[in-house]
């Protein structure tokens, strides 16, 4: 059984503290003054570290789940983890009672202490938040799970620290799943692989030897949406990442565009190719049955839903070049909201329904932005030589996308990278993969 099917959390409990926290992170502002945060290694006793690392083969698995929790914290963009070497408390007193004037010292407002433990053949996980500026214990929180989910514990922990001092969810305790490529420009090969969203447990998911286009997830579950063509004859895919289980939802005429789900994921909205015209189409996927949502002598593609489900938005050239559109999920009411200079592609309906993020390319020029869903409020995150594709971070904080160089004269030095960037425009990072990468899509919350 897959790991991720197993129930995670076998205790747990939750209090905080009634008491004003004096700490604030300004999520509005990306990294301009980050938080200065210490996190404590887990303190573990001897017996558990041997029992650990028996099983694991890692010499110090408190220490490993403490430094997921610092990167999390740190590529986030919003905290500053303090250098470990300038701690002046041991793990296991610190854990107990912290002496705040210590942490003081070292400028730091949050602390995080815990412990693990083995406890029935489990990992038992501790753990606590400090508001050191006021001397408060602002949070703990205690679960036990198999041994092997010692990443996600790591990740959960990073999520509900993130939950406390920003006031909005976490997302780190989740999977981005993107297209492998490998090989010149002209000859590429494309797998599907999956990873968590730091980069680690990267798995690929099909051999290469068929071409794979837009894996999306579905927003309430480890379920993918893909496009793959085999025999040259587009084919769209359902993955149950859990079970490895997956079936060919219907193969389509002519070209096939970006399925993705609806808000519940009963359906799957795409464009294909008929008669000649570029048209959007949905598939209940309990029935089969294929509506057809647009119905006009232009490209209309890149559909996506509003988080409620009572909208679409998409990219159309109906206006003489390419733009974006909103329209009712039955296909009434076609507005366009996009009206600045260039063209406009690739539109995704924020998780918190307030925005769209797209591609905009203008003077040679490819751009990352959000829009209100009015059209207003235009925002330019990032540009560069090539990138497309936005994905929202399941809490909307973060867009994830990929980014192309150019080929010299002999077709050599072409390559395609994942990055992703803070909703603010701030925190531009690559996010490391063992591949060229492109199409990327973020899970919800593993842990919801």
């Amino acid at each position: 059984m897959d790991m991720y099917k197993k129930i995670f959390f076998l205790f747990l409990f939750l209090f905080q503290s009634n008491a004003f926290a004096l700490i604030e992170v300004d999520i509005t502002r990306g990294n301009l003054n980050p938080l200065p945060v210490a996190v404590s290694p887990l303190s573990i006793d001897e017996v558990s570290k041997k029992e650990f690392e028996k099983i694991l083969k890692k010499e110090n698995i408190g220490s490993e789940i403490s430094s997921i929790v610092e990167k999390n914290l740190k590529t986030s963009g919003l905290f500053n983890p303090l250098n470990k070497d300038a701690f002046l408390q041991e793990p296991d007193i610190a854990n107990l009672k912290p002496r705040f004037e210590d942490w003081n010292l070292i400028k730091a407002q949050a602390l995080i202490t815990g412990k693990v433990s083995f406890v029935d053949e489990k990992l038992r996980v501790e753990f606590r938040l400090w508001d050191v500026l006021a001397g408060r214990e602002m949070m703990a929180l205690a679960f036990t799970t198999v041994p092997t989910n010692w990443r996600r514990v790591g990740h959960i922990i990073s999520d509900k620290v993130y939950q406390r001092l920003t006031g909005e969810k976490g997302y780190f305790d989740t999977r981005i799943i993107y297209v492998a490529e490998e090989g010149p420009k002209t000859k590429r090969v494309k797998k599907l692989a999956i990873m968590d969203q730091d980069g680690s447990n990267n798995k690929f998911l099909t051999l290469g030897n068929e071409l794979v286009l837009t894996p999306r997830f579905n927003p309430n579950s480890q379920m993918v949406t893909y496009l793959s063509y085999f025999r040259n004859l587009p084919r769209v895919y359902l993955l149950d990442i859990e079970t490895g289980t997956q079936e060919v939802v219907g193969d389509f005429p002519g070209m096939t565009f970006a399925p993705r789900f609806s808000p519940d994921g009963k359906k799957i909205i795409m464009s294909f190719a008929k008669d000649g015209n570029s048209d959007i189409y949905t598939m209940d996927l309990e029935n089969r049955i294929v509506d057809k949502i647009t119905n006009h002598p232009s490209i209309d593609t890149s559909p996506s839903y509003s988080p409620d489900g009572k909208y679409i938005c998409f990219n159309s050239d109906r206006s003489g070049y390419q733009q974006i559109y909103i329209m009712d999920s039955n296909g009434k009411n076609v507005k366009r909201i996009s009206f600045g200079k260039g063209l406009y592609g690739t539109p995704v309906w924020s998780p918190r329904g307030d925005l769209i993020a797209f591609t905009k390319l203008h003077k040679g020029k490819f751009y990352i932005g959000v829009m209100r869903t009015d059209g207003t409020g235009e925002r330019l995150l990032t540009e560069n030589y090539y990138q497309e594709a936005p994905s929202w971070s399941p809490n909307g904080r973060v867009l994830i996308f990929y980014r192309e160089t150019k080929t010299d004269e002999k077709g050599e030095g072409f390559s395609a990278k994942l990055w992703s960037i803070d909703l603010t425009g701030y925190n531009e990072r690559q996010v490391v993969t063992p591949t060229d990468a492109s199409d990327p899509s973020w899970s919800s919350l593993l842990s919801n």
